[in-house]
């Protein structure tokens, strides 16, 4: 069997993520404030970037100089001008150009955004649970080892007042006996707010009885044995139970139901986060227009220094020094324009898709969240000539700020429901009929689940009972039978 050598030539295509590919998709799926945070990071750690400060009264004569050596052509008022502005006419991007000019983000429409109020700039400080616990230990004339004792106690309350940790469990790891502990609990019961310490949740009802007084025989009863019962409202099998008329159950259970389950969410920290949209949506006459918000993101250009230092005109260090300084500030160049780049991307990209948005959702901007249709990413990346995967990561942790209020991007694309007359209908508009249709709802007799299905059939929704649950769970509307009221 004879071996021959052959020679051959084989031509393929392959998908290769570079660090450039690879830091652009990584900026297009960061949020606002992930942004902001990666570009200040790249800022402290690349001395070829810098931000670009507007210029001010005290800078006159560098004001003059630039004005005097741009010409007609590149004045705001221009048509060249204008049009590189536009994100809409700025498919190609002239980069080689680009180290004679700063970076400031497209543009569609300005005006507005100077109204929003800075959140970040309002601080509140409010005081713990545990430096509220600590500051009663001090009023409460304890000796310096029950101080120790209910110290140790309340560093194990979690942040709903509760101690869920064994005292078996805390004393082994604190050095201290149990009964020592268990000695301490009933006066960290004292203590405010009424139920704090508790074990369980049976425990922290009781404890807040005997603190409004009404720690009777019957209102003890119930609480410890028909805990079940009072998640299920369950009034008359209760009053069964403990041979009761029906109105005193009802009378203790208004009393139980104006207990906290969870006393110490109180003084839970208010970790409230303020959404800053990327762009805005304004109505222009008869139209919609988009601008993107630039506000608070750094303009960024590259150093006059660096740039100075590659052409030549400053005096460097000869020989092998030399000549790597000059390759470290080629590479941190590629690194600035390179994102510069990619930021411009990522800008010009959330614009085409929020301005193919706008126009394929006009009945919602004009008449309200009832009436948004059925739309997919497929319907947004075949009008803007993009990957639905590109769509899908620059409509996450996105929102926009339209005259209807402020929504995330992805709230726009949801599946459709058929209707009885054959059109569809978007889920967030069912939705929206259900949580309508809960709120007008008798409390004293909710609607199940299947009743809404018939309701929603009259008006030629098609819908499954098992849709409906489904869509109520993620409105956090509760099952009816926990919805209904006595009194």
């Amino acid at each position: 069997m004879a071996m021959q050598l052959k020679t051959s030539m084989k031509l393929s295509q392959q998908l290769r993520m570079t660090p450039q590919l690879q830091q652009a998709i990584k900026l297009l799926q960061l949020s606002r404030l992930e942004l902001e945070g990666a570009i200040r990071k790249e800022l402290d750690e690349n001395p070829v970037l810098e931000e670009f400060q507007e210029s001010t009264e005290d800078e006159p004569v560098q004001k003059t100089a630039e004005t005097e050596n741009t010409t007609p052509a590149e004045t705001a008022d221009s048509p060249e001008a204008q049009a590189a502005n536009d994100p809409r006419q700025q498919e190609e991007f002239e980069w080689e150009n680009y180290l004679d000019t700063n970076y400031k983000p497209p543009q569609g429409v300005s005006g507005g955004t100077e109204e929003i109020m800075n959140y970040e700039n309002l601080i509140s400080t409010t005081t713990s649970l545990h430096d509220h616990l600590m500051w009663q230990v001090g009023l409460g004339g304890f000796n310096e080892e029950e101080q120790h004792l209910l110290a140790i106690l309340i560093s194990y309350v979690d942040e709903d007042g509760y101690i869920k940790t064994p005292m078996e469990e805390i004393a082994t790891e604190e050095e201290c006996s149990v009964e020592e502990l268990t000695e301490m609990v009933p006066f960290l019961h004292e203590f405010d707010p009424a139920g704090v310490g508790a074990r369980d949740l049976k425990e922290c009802l009781l404890i807040q009885a005997k603190h409004l007084e009404e720690d009777t025989n019957d209102l003890v009863k119930l609480i410890n044995e028909h805990i079940k019962d009072l998640e299920k409202k369950n009034y008359a099998g209760i009053a069964k139970t403990m041979n009761l008329p029906l109105e005193d159950i009802i009378e203790m259970c208004k009393i139980i139901y104006t207990m906290d389950p969870k006393p110490g969410r109180v003084y839970m920290p208010q970790d409230t986060q303020f959404v800053t949209p990327d762009v805005y949506v304004y109505k222009v006459g008869e139209e919609y227009m988009v601008a993107l918000n630039e506000d608070g993101l750094p303009r960024l250009r590259i150093s006059n220094l660096y740039k100075n230092i590659l052409k030549g005109d400053t005096a460097t260090a000869a020989g092998k020094q030399g000549e790597g300084a000059q390759n470290y500030i080629q590479d941190k160049l590629r690194s600035a324009v390179w994102l510069i780049k990619s930021i411009h991307q990522r800008q010009r990209t959330i614009y085409k898709v929020t301005e193919s948005i706008v126009k394929h959702q006009q009945d919602f901007f004009e008449k309200g969240p009832g009436f948004i249709k059925p739309m997919i990413l497929r319907d947004i990346a075949n009008d803007i000539g993009m990957h639905e995967s590109t769509v899908s990561r620059v409509t996450t942790n996105k929102y926009v700020h339209t005259p209807r209020g402020i929504f995330e991007l992805k709230y726009f694309f949801n599946s459709g429901i058929s209707k009885t007359d054959g059109d569809s209908l978007a889920s967030e508009s069912v939705k929206l009929k259900i949580k309508n249709l809960v709120s007008d709802e008798d409390s004293k007799n909710p609607l199940s689940d299947q009743k809404i299905v018939e309701l929603l059939k009259k008006d030629g929704i098609q819908i499954a009972r098992r849709t409906v649950a489904k869509y109520r769970d993620m409105l956090r509307i509760l099952p009816s039978s926990k919805r209904k009221k006595m009194f």
